[in-house]
């Protein structure tokens, strides 16, 4: 199978696996117990919180690891004080929007920025927010649908002056451009395991000491109290090693990443009524979001898993119903070109030879109407 669906998931690395696995046969202890292999597990939790810390460029004390990015969101977004207004980018994800959605019923004011046509915050919205004063501003580094990247620490230079605290969704960059936290200048920062060739369900809210972080799950004193429960040992270990790996060889995967995601949009530039989406912004080297006249993206996803090429649709299912996607909406794109989008996101291990495979099954598709 041609495999370009890497911002939905990624491969679990051979050398990720090989660091778990004792984790899941022989040191199965509780890392809250006192004996050896209590111990032992500890301190492979430790030793991973430091890996993270060192790509990230902060202390590990300033992690909590949770089960994966949407509790890291959730976790985040429950910093904010009793009735304190709120904001997030349009073009969030939903682990973003519905926590933002519920604190709105709960009597958080909630503002949504706005975006232009290439996915990009507007000078216009920042201005407002800082008008309004929220307690807590949220805007993704990188869209998981375009690949656009947001000027992070310019937006976060604005807010704190204003003192206005700021969260990221880091998910989508982390692993594929550099990703530190100092250098943002954010107060939040949420990370995800699987997107980076680690396990599924780990995932860590990075944070400033200065913010008062408020546990979502209650219970034991896990995490420092932040996040009740058990850690996940082996799945953490796994995320160290993926951080891990992600710092030796960002620039390489990078390099790669780039050299195929310019064969692929060249490619692309032959077909005709093909349209890159925020394809003048400055995106994640691995990410095309794309759409042709006329055509159904689902139906097209699911005429190229036929051909064993596995992409991902640029509109989502709701209440059984197809919806364009509210990026694309926010965007300003039209319902139906919209609905044409699929997504390409492409990984360490694709190649040239794939990338040509899927134009030419491409064009076979869309020729054929």
């Amino acid at each position: 199978m041609i495999y370009f669906d890497h911002n939905a998931t990624t491969p679990i690395d051979d050398r990720v696996l090989d660091a778990m696995l004792p984790f899941l046969k022989t040191f199965y202890g509780n890392p809250s117990s006192l004996y050896r292999h209590g111990r032992v597990a500890a301190s492979a939790v430790n030793a991973a919180r430091e890996q993270l810390a060192a790509l990230l460029g902060v202390q590990p004390g300033q992690i909590v690891f949770t089960s994966g990015g949407t509790e890291a969101n959730n976790l985040a977004l429950a910093t904010l004080a009793p009735r304190a207004g709120l904001a997030v980018s349009a073009i969030e994800h939903p682990s973003v929007i519905e926590p933002a959605l519920h604190l709105k019923i709960q009597e958080h004011e909630l503002t949504l920025l706005d975006v232009d046509t290439n996915g990009l915050i507007t000078q216009d919205a920042i201005d407002r927010v800082i008008q309004l004063k929220p307690g807590l501003v949220s805007i993704m580094l990188a869209n998981n649908e375009t690949g656009v990247i947001q000027n992070i620490a310019h937006y976060a230079d604005r807010l704190k002056a204003h003192d206005i605290k700021i969260h990221t969704d880091a998910v989508q960059a982390l692993g594929k451009i550099p990703v530190v936290f100092s250098e943002l200048g954010v107060d939040l920062m949420s990370l995800s395991s699987h997107k980076i060739y680690g396990p599924k369900g780990c995932g860590a809210l990075v944070f400033d000491k200065s913010v008062e972080i408020k546990p979502v799950l209650l219970g034991g004193g896990q995490e420092q109290g932040f996040r009740a429960g058990t850690e996940n040992v082996a799945a953490i270990v796994g995320f160290g090693m993926a951080t891990e790996l992600a710092k030796t060889e960002l620039a390489e995967r990078r390099a790669h990443l780039l050299n195929l995601r310019k064969q692929l949009e060249h490619g692309l530039s032959a077909i005709p009524g093909l349209t890159i989406f925020s394809g003048q912004a400055e995106r994640l080297p691995n990410t095309v979001q794309m759409g042709v006249d006329g055509i159904d993206g689902e139906m097209l996803l699911m005429q190229l898993d036929q051909k064993n090429i596995a992409v991902s649709s640029g509109s989502a299912c709701a209440s059984g119903q197809r919806e364009p996607s509210p990026v694309l909406a926010a965007m300003g794109i039209s319902p139906r070109k919209a609905k044409s989008a699929i997504r390409i996101s492409l990984g360490k291990a694709n190649t040239e030879t794939e990338i040509s495979e899927f134009i030419k099954q491409l064009k076979s598709l869309i020729e054929k109407g």
